[in-house]
């Protein structure tokens, strides 16, 4: 695997989207639908990866990013959807000593506390179950409900009524509405005892209890989750009228004293060292335990500390999951295969005898390109080690024959879809096909792009299709998309299509002949730019032909144009060059005004929230003695406000603190309004 920091834009873009793909097909499978293809510890290395590259190129963030998500929105189900009040968040990860004494010391950086000042932290065990709200309303409970994506989960309330370890009433004196949060699990032994039955029955076999335990509270009779053997424990609450501790710890234990279990291992500690003692015991403790746990969660204890920490896109700041370190195993490579993708990427594969590895059986892994053959020495016949981290598959991390005398693989010259010369660019490590719109490969899964739900999202184009229709000659570009309707009895002649169906991909097509521009511009697939970065460049410029036209002049030299899109935050050198590539390219201008030619995208704006500098953008300097710099930001960006770090005549105010030097100065010169640390507090206050 390529380290973050030694890729270029185009292999982090690349990666990103592969990853947001394969993240997305693993959050589906696994909080939708009860079927994950891969164990918790891979997924978590996905995750991690994708986390790296987010850190190391921050302006390539997609607006798909597993990182903005929680678990996955709720599929079609019998269960009815509920609502959450307070959203029940994710967590981010750690996989080291390091990190975490890295999020310990974040933790003391936004809070400004001074290092002898003692931070206590709650860690406890972090099950592998499901998570559950349960809300009480007068001590009863009124509903339950499984997580989904975050905002909207399912009701499960008559399901957890057989679950004994979940009240049905509360103690007097409890707060009026209260949600306790936690998980629903399936200890290990009824998880076997209930597959033997499974089994027995010619029934479905669970891949693990955490799938049992889903699979079993997820249903629309609550009879069937009434035979399955459930169990409960609180790790936290939701929404709540009144919260009667100012501790994480002492909340926790209040709850437990109104009936609820919680982790055995749950404790308070007071240092990095003692946190990680801990996460050392439970994982001695691990493989004796009655049930799967994949890690030790800690929590910042203090309350008015985790409301001062906030949040950030899918998790909190003030919590962590520390998570227990991935599976390796050994096993052949038995071939390597070249895949061609949307952008003419070549992405070797290595096909592998199957090997278990932590539960999952192993069949491919990525290779990623042809540096990582030559680096691994990898050749058909090899064994090598796999490991299942980092990657959209797992992948190669050691080649256990390199001196064997075998032929070496020799990477092709030419596109293995459509002959074209294959070449990698100077300064780049991808090979690319130079077919273009002529290879298959390209223009099908282009076309597949330009449809998706994160572009045009035009319902009815699946991948076959687009597939059938491509090998009919109806559709070459995205503009033909738009004239199918001429082909309407076309289509109802061709096997497994009827007026219905037909009617309904025709109606989705026209329902979007005046698309969002952001989702347009990135269903073009121009390299560099993804849905984030379509997003941010419309933000300031507002319409497509505008958009074009800088970008032709910044391709012709002219500088003022390409500072115009540099200025703009997250847009750098890649991207300008590529957006006049784009339009530079003949053919493109022509699929470009042929496609609007049939489409008319209207002005692309963003609402706003309304406080006093929701829209602007602002800038912190100097000094921040109340608070740290990130805690400041975090307000903007509530407030709907972006934050920026350097000041242009785009800058709408300048939040100077003591020490405040060259930036004060240039927005003095500039006329930009200023305020000290106080007006800001106010600013806050009165939006709030």
């Amino acid at each position: 695997m390529t380290e973050a920091a030694s890729m270029t834009e185009a292999e982090a873009a690349n990666e990103l989207m592969r990853l947001a793909k394969a993240i997305a097909k693993h959050d589906r499978l696994y909080h939708a639908d009860d079927a994950p293809e891969i164990t918790d510890q891979e997924y978590d290395a996905l995750v991690r990866r994708n986390a790296e590259l987010e850190e190391a190129f921050p302006h390539l963030i997609r607006e798909d990013s597993p990182s903005r998500k929680v678990g996955h929105e709720v599929a079609a189900s019998p269960l009815s959807k509920v609502t959450h009040e307070v959203r029940m968040m994710s967590l981010d990860n750690a996989f080291n000593r390091e990190e975490v004494e890295e999020w310990a010391a974040r933790i003391r950086r936004f809070l400004s506390l001074d290092e002898g000042e003692p931070v206590a932290i709650t860690a406890e065990d972090k099950i592998d179950g499901l998570s559950c709200s349960l809300r009480y309303e007068n001590g009863k409970l009124v509903r339950a409900a499984t997580r989904g994506d975050g905002q909207v989960g399912e009701d499960v309330t008559a399901n957890v009524a057989h679950i004994v370890d979940i009240p049905q009433e509360l103690p007097a004196g409890v707060p009026e509405v209260f949600e306790v949060r936690g998980e629903v699990y399936m200890s290990r032994g009824d998880f076997a005892a209930l597959n033997a039955a499974q089994e027995e029955a010619g029934g479905k076999l669970f891949a693990n209890p955490r799938n049992a335990a889903a699979g079993s509270l997820r249903q629309k009779d609550a009879g069937v989750t009434a035979k399955r053997p459930l169990k409960f424990w609180a790790y936290g609450w939701g929404a709540a009228s009144d919260v009667p501790s100012g501790s994480q710890h002492d909340m926790v234990r209040m709850i437990e004293s109104w009936g609820f279990p919680l982790s055995p291992f749950l404790k308070l500690t007071d240092s990095v060292d003692a946190m990680i003692a801990h996460y050392e015991e439970i994982g001695r403790q691990r493989p004796d335990l009655g049930y799967e746990i994949d890690g030790v969660v800690y929590k910042v204890d203090r309350l008015d500390y985790q409301q001062r920490l906030g949040f950030v896109a899918k998790a909190p700041r003030w919590a962590l999951a520390h998570k227990f370190p991935a599976e390796r195993a050994e096993t052949t490579l038995e071939a390597i295969d070249i895949q061609v993708g949307r952008t003419g990427k070549l992405t070797p594969v290595g096909r592998l005898s199957p090997v278990l590895v932590g539960g999952v059986t192993v069949t491919n892994v990525t290779l990623h390109n042809r540096d990582e053959i030559e680096r691994l020495g990898v050749k058909p016949g090899d064994r090598v080690v796999i490991q299942r981290a980092g990657d959209v598959i797992p992948q190669v991390v050691d080649n256990l024959t390199r001196k064997e005398p075998r032929e070496p693989f020799v990477f092709p010259d030419k596109c293995p879809e459509c002959a074209s010369e294959a070449v990698a660019e100077e300064g780049e490590v991808d090979v690319r096909c130079t077919g273009g719109l002529i290879c298959p490969a390209q223009r099908t899964q282009r076309l597949e792009h330009f449809v998706s739900r994160k572009a045009l999202d035009i319902d009815g184009f699946g991948s076959k299709t687009i597939a059938q229709f491509f090998a009919l000659g109806w559709l070459e570009s995205p503009a033909d998309i738009y004239r199918l309707k001429e082909r309407r009895q076309e289509i109802l002649a061709l096997e497994g299509w009827q007026d219905k169906s037909v009617d309904n991909l025709l109606a989705a097509v026209e329902s979007k002949r005046r698309p969002d521009a952001a989702r347009l511009l990135f269903g073009l697939g121009i390299r560099h730019v993804g849905e984030v970065t379509a997003r941010d460049l419309l933000k300031n410029v507002h319409e497509l032909p505008v958009l074009r036209e800088i970008a032709e002049k910044a391709r012709a030299g002219d500088e003022e144009a390409a500072a115009e899109l540099t200025s703009i935050d997250g847009i750098g050198p890649s991207v300008v060059e590529a957006l006049g590539d784009f339009f530079h390219e003949p053919h493109n201008v022509a699929v470009w005004e042929d496609l609007l030619g049939q489409i008319d995208p209207p002005r692309y704006e963003v609402e706003t929230l309304d406080s006093p500098v929701a829209g602007k953008t602002v800038v912190f300097t100097g000094k921040l003695e109340t608070m740290s710099r990130d805690e400041a930001k975090a307000q903007a960006e509530r407030l709907g406000a972006k934050a920026s770090g350097s000041v242009s005549a785009k800058t709408d105010l300048l939040v100077a603190g003591p020490g405040a030097g060259s930036k004060l100065k240039k927005a003095q010169e500039l006329g930009i309004e200023t305020v000290d640390e106080a007006g800001w507090a106010k600013i806050v206050a009165e939006a709030g």
